[in-house]
């Protein structure tokens, strides 16, 4: 596919995706073609460009040339004079930025809905948060409309938003990406993070990205990591710590940890309180300040835009670091290094410590009804990887009650290759997914289905809650929709996918179709599709058929 035929199929997937929040600048797509145009002509001049034919999403608290900055706060907006280097170096590397995506605003927040820019919705789940702060950037990726994404992470925000939306997210060591052009959280803890599909073109933007500009004072040189044992112990929590997880993830982690197991690596149990001490201290101790005095100033300068511009929960957590003093911070961070010595004292000999990503997967309505205790919940695992200058890494780990699980190996600072080695280890369990129409065995795009590595399971039907409508395709296909009331069961497939397998069939899906998690009859829950409702007016419902072959057959 050429970069010309890329970036038009990502317009087109876009439109179809449902998700415009997660953007907040869109690029023209006749610019983005002309520029897609001249990608094409340098390569075949015989231009080296690893990363050609790659869409890409900014997160907008990374400057981008030509397109304001405004780190999800419309006031706050400036046109940056130039790429951070970040950007720069993957447009060098033949990739097209394609436009800024959505954020928890000034990178503050875990949810992915403290944006005046509109709540970014799950990819797999529009009732459900997406996670934050890198919210649009996980989403769009998710969605297959870009290959990787841009994202930072401070608390955790390139980490979470890749396990709930069932994708990649790789958080560097601190200082390996420049963050020169980066609108900062919290300046010394700051990392530029990519979300991708696919861990090797995950890993692939951080070795183009990394490596000093002459400007970020906190770039550090990478370090080659030693090699990996032929029986390399990873941590992991004891069970204590794993209590409280969503329905179904401690199963999930449980399969992970002997999947792990089994390919050859020794697991060791390890108390990881003073970790998860350390973590409190991020938004619970004085190291909030570095918050204040990165867009406190701001925020205090505007208190008229509180409330519309400024989202309250994020002023109120930027303005609570101006109490902290300088004792505060002293007994913080000694507080911080004695815990941290004790924390890591306990993994050593190991060469990862693996946990679940996050802890749960949150409605939108029960982040709005607890903003603040809904955050923190996200963290648990997350926080302290910053504040003790960890390495990150979550990786795509299956699917629970049809949405996704993700897991994360957070190793020492320079230990990112090695974190990439073991994750290649995790043989993500399966996706099932079901298809009702022209996906089914002897329909006309099943061949997609199999392309794509997938096995037949079964003959299912829906729970009683969707109604089935005739689309104007070609082929001929079904679009099926969720009601809250007069609903019935669908007779359909359930299909069987390796999650590489499943990324792959859902970045090819043609607009209205989406993913959604959906109810079977039996009270489980499998990803499945579901139409736009825009595609549905004027469509002939079908639901009185029960199912894409009975309708064929009687209009055959």
């Amino acid at each position: 596919m050429t970069t010309v035929e890329r970036v038009r199929a990502a317009y087109a997937r876009n439109a179809g995706a449902d998700r415009p929040e997660a953007w907040i600048t869109l690029r023209p797509e006749e610019e983005a073609l002309a520029e897609a145009a001249g990608i094409d002509r340098r390569l075949a001049a015989g231009e080296r460009l690893p990363l050609a034919g790659t869409v890409v999403a900014v997160k907008d608290n990374i400057d981008v040339a030509g397109m304001p900055t405004t780190a999800g706060s419309p006031a706050f907006a400036y046109e940056p004079a130039a790429d951070a280097p970040a950007v720069a170096r993957l447009r060098a590397a033949g990739a097209l930025v394609l436009g800024k995506a959505n954020l928890d605003q000034f990178a503050t927040g875990l949810v992915g809905t403290r944006s005046p820019y509109g709540a970014v919705r799950c990819a797999w789940d529009p009732t459900r948060i997406s996670g934050g702060s890198s919210s649009g950037s996980a989403v769009l990726t998710a969605l297959g409309v870009v290959d990787l994404a841009l994202g930072t992470d401070t608390a955790g925000s390139g980490r979470v938003p890749a396990a709930l939306n069932g994708i990649v997210g790789v958080k560097p060591t601190i200082g390996l990406v420049p963050t020169t052009g980066v609108v900062p959280a919290c300046r010394t803890l700051d990392c530029v993070t990519v979300f991708a599909r696919d861990l090797v073109l995950a890993r692939e933007a951080v070795e183009i990205m990394s490596g000093p500009d002459g400007v970020d004072p906190l770039c550090r040189i990478d370090t080659p990591p030693a090699p990996l044992a032929a029986r390399p112990v990873v941590a992991v929590p004891t069970a204590e710590h794993l209590e409280g997880l969503a329905p179904g993830w401690a199963e999930a982690f449980a399969r992970v940890v002997a999947e792990l197991a089994a390919s050859g690596v020794d697991i060791v149990e390890v108390d990881i309180e003073p970790l998860l001490e350390a973590a409190s201290l991020l938004y619970g101790g004085a190291f909030v300040a570095e918050r204040t005095a990165a867009v406190g100033g701001f925020i205090a300068a505007h208190p008229e835009l509180v409330g519309i511009d400024i989202d309250p929960i994020v002023a109120g957590i930027v303005a609570a670091g101006a109490a902290a003093t300088a004792a505060d911070y002293f007994r913080d961070r000694e507080r911080l290094d004695r815990l941290g010595l004790e924390g890591l004292s306990r993994l050593v000999g190991a060469v990862a410590l693996l946990t679940p990503t996050t802890t749960w997967h949150p409605t939108l309505a029960e982040v709005a009804a607890d903003p603040v205790g809904a955050n923190s919940r996200m963290g648990r695992y997350t926080n302290f990887a910053n504040l003790l200058d960890r390495s990150a890494l979550a990786v795509p780990a299956g699917v629970v009650d049809g949405r996704p699980f993700g897991v994360m190996l957070t190793g020492a600072p320079f230990a990112d290759r090695t974190l990439a080695q073991l994750a290649e280890r995790i043989a993500s369990p399966p996706v099932e997914l079901l298809v009702v129409g022209a996906h089914l065995r002897g329909q006309p795009l099943n061949h997609q289905l199999v392309a794509a590595g997938g096995t037949f399971v079964a003959e299912v039907r829906t729970a009683p809650d969707y109604r089935l409508y005739a689309l104007p395709t070609t082929p001929p296909k079904p679009g099926m929709a969720r009601v809250e009331r007069d609903g019935a069961a669908i007779a359909g497939e359930v299909w069987r996918l390796s999650a590489s397998g499943f990324g792959r069939f859902v970045a090819a899906l043609p607009e209205p179709m989406g993913i959604c998690s959906t109810r079977l009859s039996d009270g489980t829950s499998v990803a499945g599709f579901l139409c736009e409702a825009v595609a549905l007016d004027g469509a002939a419902d079908i639901t009185s058929f029960g199912g894409w072959r009975a309708y064929r057959a009687a209009t055959a």
